[in-house]
């Protein structure tokens, strides 16, 4: 972290939300802090515009191989920080690890365009040139879900094309981010270049509204997103928002039962914990394969393990709080109040919730619209495909949606009717894999994030016009 420090801080005691046991604390940054830090980023900017591309480009990669190096530790610590089952998290190392060398490569592919000016009657003897050019100070506030790997996606990024960087890590997990600072100044980036400044609320909104800031990345709730945009638009910052979703499986007549629950199963039951904003919210099933659907959802729920998040065999560890456990019992009720049935799970102690399926739920249920966050399948009914996909577009979110058939015409016009910003063919919809445009539609917050997408929107373009160059 950076060295600035001011009288204002306070800090953050981190735990383990399934024990409880204290990992460790941070400063939490008041408004000098912040103000400080972006100030002297401003110094960091201005070396890394100076900094030619092949440089970037090794730096990035010094900082992928730094970050592998502890690649285990570095998943053990987020594991016992954020809940997520030790497996997983050491795949979303590797994920940043992979996204670090991506925007590596990136860093000199940062193309600029010849444009012919003889396309105007009287220009002909001109050359136009366009350059791509570094936005300024980016700030990167990161989620708790999948801190790691989307950190990397902005943070990377945001280096690779020039710019500085200030990252708010979660307040709740911060501990493998500022690990990984640590690995970033080791790697020999630029004073000031790369910063984190941790805390809540306040500091997001200090950042959206600081004019030092040219641009700010948000992976986070649809009313955060709201919030940050509102605030930068006082000083016309560019805002990036990858927002809430509510995403929708569609499993068809003639689907393989099995396959279609088991992305269910790993799509939204024993991934992150249910905690991904691409999970799989909202299950609808068609009436012919409906109940052999139910019956292998269910088995294959019942070998979920719950547990130890650093235990190699479990598969659903804590929540991230136990306020957030409690918020997801309180929508289970809320569901079966509604007229949905609990088939399976919805027990809860502390941060940790059995996983859930519900069947028999009422499309129209208002809680089946909200997003969910924890462990749990909610199941309806369709007989046409054409409902199913209107009762999908009737969600306000619009990130992900998956439609299970052996007909891939069928498949194919599901996939063009759905109002989202992706649609997985017979597999679930917790899929991004860095080289793929990620985002969506509505109140999901339009942006698209990715190895090829987010190094150039961290950018502008300037035109050059040569007169008489062919005199």
């Amino acid at each position: 972290m950076s060295a600035l420090t001011s009288p204002d801080a306070s800090v953050i005691t981190v735990r383990n939300p399934g024990t409880g046991e204290q990992l460790g604390e941070v400063e939490a940054a008041g408004a000098e802090r912040v103000a400080a830090v972006v100030e002297a980023a401003q110094e960091g900017q201005r070396a890394m515009a100076a900094m030619p591309a092949h440089e970037r480009a090794d730096l990035l990669r010094r900082v992928a191989d730094l970050v592998e190096a502890e690649r285990d530790d570095l998943a053990a610590l987020l594991a016992a920080e954020n809940g997520k089952p030790v497996q997983q998290t050491r795949g979303e190392v590797d994920a940043a690890i992979r996204i670090f060398r991506g925007y590596a490569g990136e860093a000199t592919r940062l193309f600029g365009r010849q444009i012919p000016l003889d396309a105007v009657p009287g220009l002909e003897r001109h050359l136009a040139v366009t350059m791509r050019e570094p936005l300024g100070v980016v700030a990167a506030l990161v989620p708790f879900n999948y801190p790691v790997e989307l950190y990397a996606h902005k943070a990377a990024a945001a280096l690779a094309a020039g710019n500085a960087v200030i990252v708010q890590p979660p307040a709740r997990c911060p501990l493998a981010l500022v690990r990984v600072a640590e690995l970033v100044e080791r790697a020999g980036a630029p004073a000031h270049a790369h910063q984190l400044v941790a805390g809540g609320v306040q500091v997001s909104q200090a950042l959206a509204q600081l004019p030092g800031i040219a641009a700010v990345s948000l992976t986070g709730s649809t009313a955060a997103g709201r919030e940050i945009a509102r605030l930068g638009s006082a000083t016309l910052k560019k805002v990036f928002l990858e927002l809430g979703g509510n995403d929708a499986l569609i499993v068809c007549d003639d689907a393989d039962a099995e396959e279609a629950a088991r992305a269910v199963v790993l799509g939204r039951l024993a991934r992150g914990n249910g905690q991904i904003c691409c999970a799989v919210k909202r299950v609808y099933v068609q009436d012919g394969i409906h109940d052999a659907f139910v019956e292998s959802l269910l088995g294959q729920t019942a070998k979920l393990s719950v547990g130890d998040q650093l235990l190699e065999e479990t598969d659903v560890g804590p929540l991230i709080a136990e306020e957030a456990a409690e918020r997801v019992e309180a929508a289970v009720g809320r569901l079966v109040g509604e007229g949905a049935r609990l088939a399976a799970g919805g027990g809860r102690r502390g941060a940790f919730v059995d996983p859930v399926v519900l069947v028999d739920v009422p499309a129209a249920s208002p809680t089946f619209a909200e997003e969910i966050f924890g462990p749990v399948a909610p199941v309806a009914r369709f007989t046409d495909p054409l409902d199913a996909v209107r009762m999908a577009n009737e969600s306000p979110y619009g990130l992900h949606a998956a439609v299970f058939t052996r007909d891939v015409s069928r498949a194919f016009a599901i996939a063009r009717r759905l109002d989202v910003g992706g649609v997985v063919i017979n597999g679930s919809t917790a899929l991004r894999a860095e080289n793929l445009p990620f985002g969506g539609t509505k109140d999901t917050g339009g942006y698209r994030e990715g190895l090829h997408e987010t190094v150039l929107d961290f950018t502008r373009q300037k035109t050059v016009v040569v007169m008489e160059a062919f005199g």
